[in-house]
């Protein structure tokens, strides 16, 4: 079993992320944390595997958590998590000892890839990543944007039936299965529904989900 503790400040990103990662039958979720020195605090009274740290919290930056979690736990495994693209931190974080270097707009499946790599000794950088230059240096568009208008309004109750399914991890032959649909109608559906949102990956889909009280307890 992995164990993870995730540090992120915005709450709906956080809670997202810790359901959709708690379904994986290898990770544990030790704790949750919203500010830097609340991670720094965390890590000196608990133990986990790999350290979830966004890269931009309220209070510091992903270097600074980084290099006081390293003084008192030098072997630490650390990802960090953030929407930007580009070499600003990554020398720097390299040489803290950082482990993985993760944009949040990937799939799930990669970030527990990278989460397992990671665990069992290796580092795991979003591909191209370390070839971006300082003046290429960039924040992406993030994947996950989150409207005012509700799903009623973005979307129809065919696409909000799926988005609740996709968001409890159904494939697409469990939801056709279900609807009594096909694989293909089921799965121009999630392309309509991502195109809609302007959402590109799971975590999103969950993010919007949870926003407007989609899904149950």
């Amino acid at each position: 079993m992995i164990s993870l503790i995730i540090a992120d400040d915005h709450p709906l990103y956080l809670e997202g992320l810790q359901m959709l990662l708690s379904k994986d039958r290898e990770i544990t979720i030790n704790a949750t944390c919203n500010l830097g020195a609340k991670a720094i605090a965390t890590l000196q009274n608990k133990d986990c595997d790999v350290l979830l740290l966004d890269l931009h919290m309220p209070d510091m930056n992903g270097p600074d958590v980084v290099a006081e979690i390293k003084k008192f736990k030098p072997n630490q495994k650390i990802i960090m998590l953030t929407h930007q693209k580009g070499s600003r931190y990554l020398s720097k974080l390299e040489k803290l000892g950082v482990n993985g270097y993760v944009l949040k707009n990937v799939m799930l499946e990669e970030l527990i890839h990278a989460i397992k790599t990671v665990n069992a000794g290796g580092s795991y950088f979003t591909e191209g990543i370390e070839n971006i230059t300082k003046e290429e240096d960039f924040y992406i568009k993030s994947s996950i944007i989150m409207h005012n208008d509700s799903p009623d309004v973005l979307l129809t109750p065919r696409e909000k039936e799926i988005l609740i399914y996709v968001c409890n991890e159904m494939s697409s032959s469990e939801i056709a299965k279900e609807l009594f649909i096909s694989i293909g109608t089921v799965d121009t559906h999630r392309k309509n529904i991502l195109n809609k949102l302007g959402i590109t990956n799971t975590v999103g889909l969950v993010k919007f989900a949870l926003k407007h009280n989609l899904l149950k307890p």
